[in-house]
């Protein structure tokens, strides 16, 4: 509850001050708020209930660490977008409408709040997306979410006219979804936010028109909402998961991959990064469903680790195109040979997004693997040809980056700066100190 007074607190101190301060001001709170969790976290093994519908455990702990955690580097990365305060007042309004999502104890608060999460985010694209197509994109994402939790809506007001109640703790394990359809509608939001295969056309585009920062909050926080949102649905109705979630287990990872070998063919550089972020949740959403300690466990730490990789690849990828005004993979060429620094940074995303060690990733993807082969070990073929073409494809993604002639219409020849240094190690220095704390 201190963290919320504390920020209410702020938005009228920066009425009073310089609006460069302002910006520095809510850049290192963000910071010192996620560094006051990670400190002193003895809230991971309780629940601890603030009002009538806000709580926090261990899975919303570490999401809402993250949240603010990338707002901090999205205020970093936006140095150079017009409209700079009414911008800050949107990802101020985001920050508040995800932690009010992940310290939801009532299903309805939760959903409630999970949509208007929604409407920062299309300001963000629409706003200040750079070209004429962000206004479909932003379309394309309302349409795919709006219409699809609709049902979901009338699903929980026909719970509360049953039970009187619609607290995440009373309604786990009752059991009380008996009906294949309501089980398919309450289901249906949280995989077209992931996205799981089928429903991910509106994800491409998105982060195509989005600026860098847009891409960083869809990629790092909006997805994980989808996550989260079935970690706590499919707790109300476990019976008929066990019942179904083959289905979607098998149309995720055949989805997987299937567009792995569309990442292999994908020449736009913010493209190749959108379906690599489908391929991880596709592994994701199918060891969630598997409903065991592993696939929750990994779940959490993909969710975690996945969320600052990508946002740090698309950083680069913004990087590169500050200098190249190109996102095409045959112009982005030889960057190491002038920015080697870069391409060091290009390098650790690369591998980590791989799941090599030492990051949190390759511990998640050990988690997810060890759920899937326990619920079927039928699955191991498909998991080694997923292991293997993501392997490919990130290793031919940085080769094509980082070698190769150098495009001789070079618009910025600029080495890194502090700003743009401290944004790509913001997102290096995490994925290895978590897992120590892990």
């Amino acid at each position: 509850m201190m963290i919320y007074l504390i920020m209410i607190f702020s938005l009228i101190f920066m009425n009073l001050i310089n609006f460069n301060l302002i910006m520095l001001y809510w850049q290192n709170l963000f910071f010192l708020l996620s560094i006051i969790f990670l400190l002193f976290n003895k809230t991971l093994y309780m629940n601890i209930k603030f009002f009538w519908f806000m709580f926090i455990d261990y899975y919303s702990f570490y999401l809402i660490i993250l949240t603010i955690w990338i707002l901090g580097l999205m205020i970093l990365s936006f140095m150079n977008l017009n409209y700079k305060k009414i911008y800050l007042y949107n990802l101020i309004f985001l920050l508040f409408s995800l932690m009010f999502s992940f310290n939801s104890i009532n299903y309805f608060i939760f959903y409630l709040f999970f949509e208007i999460s929604m409407i920062p985010t299309l300001l963000l694209i629409i706003g200040w997306g750079k070209q004429f197509e962000r206004i479909e994109a932003g379309m394309y994402m309302i349409m795919y979410t709006l219409f699809s939790s609709l049902p979901m809506m009338m699903i929980l007001l026909k719970i509360y006219y049953i039970n009187f109640s619609l607290s995440m703790i009373f309604l786990n394990n009752l059991n009380l979804i008996n009906n294949e359809y309501m089980y398919m509608y309450l289901m249906l939001p949280f995989l077209i936010k992931l996205p799981m295969f089928f429903f991910h056309l509106w994800l491409p585009k998105a982060h195509v028109e989005a600026p860098v920062s847009g891409s960083m909050i869809l990629a790092g926080i909006m997805l994980k909402l989808g996550g989260y949102g079935i970690l706590r649905i499919i707790l109300m109705m476990e019976k008929l998961n066990l019942k179904f979630n083959y289905l979607i287990i098998t149309i995720s990872l055949i989805g997987s991959l299937y567009i792995s070998l569309v990442c292999m063919q994908q020449i736009d550089t913010k493209m190749f990064i959108a379906y690599s972020s489908i391929v991880h949740m596709g592994i994701l959403v199918s060891s969630l469903l598997t409903m065991n300690l592993w696939g929750y466990m990994g779940g959490m730490f993909m969710m975690v680790g996945h969320a600052l990789c990508s946002s740090g690849l698309f950083c680069l990828v913004n990087l590169n195109y500050e200098r190249l005004y190109s996102r095409s993979m045959f112009l982005n060429k030889g960057f190491m040979n002038l920015f080697p620094s870069m391409g060091l940074m290009w390098f650790f995303m690369s591998i980590f997004n791989i799941g090599a060690p030492p990051s949190l990733n390759m511990f998640s993807e050990i988690f997810l693997i060890n759920s899937l082969l326990a619920w079927s070990a039928i699955l191991i073929i498909i998991l080694m040809l997923l292991s293997m073409f993501n392997s490919i494809y990130m290793m031919f993604f940085y080769s094509s980056n980082q070698h190769g002639r150098i495009y001789k219409n070079l618009n910025n020849f600029s080495f890194m700066n502090i700003r743009e240094l401290m944004l790509i190690l913001l997102h290096l220095i995490p994925l290895f100190y978590l897992i120590l704390l892990f």
